[in-house]
């Protein structure tokens, strides 16, 4: 008799989410389309995948500058939290689908995110 090799174990990979981000003028002017990996967080995936969003505070909440608006998905991603709450306080054109991309992981079916005309930095307005 032969011994039975020890079953092997199996990482999956993470999940991915797709992430499709509307045209923005400057930062993305054909829009995109992207695969994201599940937990990471939006801001991160952005610019992994080429998109310069501002993030002055380096991802730690404690500005305005990633401010995004989850067009569809966001009923898939953690809520906003107070603290991110009151950052948003202070970005421009906020609405009611207005998120930090340094707060929010990636996860669901796909995410529609659209890119602000300006940022609360005021160096980058025209």
């Amino acid at each position: 008799m032969h011994p039975q090799p020890a079953p092997t174990a199996t990482v999956a990979a993470p999940a991915a989410t797709p992430v499709h981000v509307l045209p923005h003028p400057e930062l993305c002017p054909q829009g995109l389309a992207f695969e994201a990996r599940a937990g990471r967080k939006l801001v991160d995936e952005l610019l992994a995948h080429g998109v310069a969003i501002e993030h002055a505070c380096e991802k730690v909440c404690a500005c305005a500058t990633c401010h995004v608006h989850l067009r569809d998905g966001a009923g898939f991603v953690n809520a906003a939290d107070e603290e991110e709450e009151d950052q948003l306080d202070d970005a421009w054109g906020v609405d009611a689908q207005s998120r930090l991309a340094c707060c929010v992981r990636v996860k669901g079916p796909g995410l529609v995110v659209e890119l602000p005309r300006y940022t609360k930095n005021h160096a980058r307005e025209r």
